[in-house]
């Protein structure tokens, strides 16, 4: 796989799993206002980001083929812990954006920009630490 299709794939899937993650939110909000339903909101939306961008990455990225639940609840357990640091840059700076504004509209350009710098800084996590199969195609220059 090129380099120029990795990005434009991972591009793709991050944006998906951002969707997935402020409609999610936007569902959770439609409940009330207020500090625990913007914590379950944010909660939520990112339990949704995350199964569905780990589906994309291992079948498309990492092109990981391992089966069975063990694989997939270790996988998936390391795939979680890598997400930690960066689920906190994008807490932090959707909270952030939430709090300087008190908007939607920035509290969400607050969690897009934390998404696209959290998922540059999970790809890495991810092909260090995850999916670290030999048989995984190598990317070209």
């Amino acid at each position: 796989m090129t380099l120029r299709v990795l990005i434009f794939r991972y591009a793709i899937f991050a944006a998906i799993a951002t969707v997935a993650n402020l409609a999610t939110q936007r569902a959770v909000l439609a409940f009330g206002e207020g500090g625990m339903v913007f914590a379950v909101a944010v909660a939520a939306g990112t339990l949704v980001g995350l199964v569905i961008k780990y589906i994309l990455d291992k079948r498309w990225i990492f092109f990981d083929v391992s089966t069975g639940a063990k694989a997939h609840g270790q996988k998936f357990t390391l795939y979680t812990a890598m997400g930690l640091v960066t689920t906190a840059i994008f807490w932090g700076t959707e909270t952030l954006f939430w709090l300087v504004w008190q908007t939607d509209l920035m509290r969400e350009a607050g969690a897009i920009l934390g998404l696209a710098v959290g998922y540059v800084v999970k790809y890495n996590l991810d092909r260090r630490f995850v999916f670290t199969d030999d048989r995984l195609e190598q990317v070209e220059g």
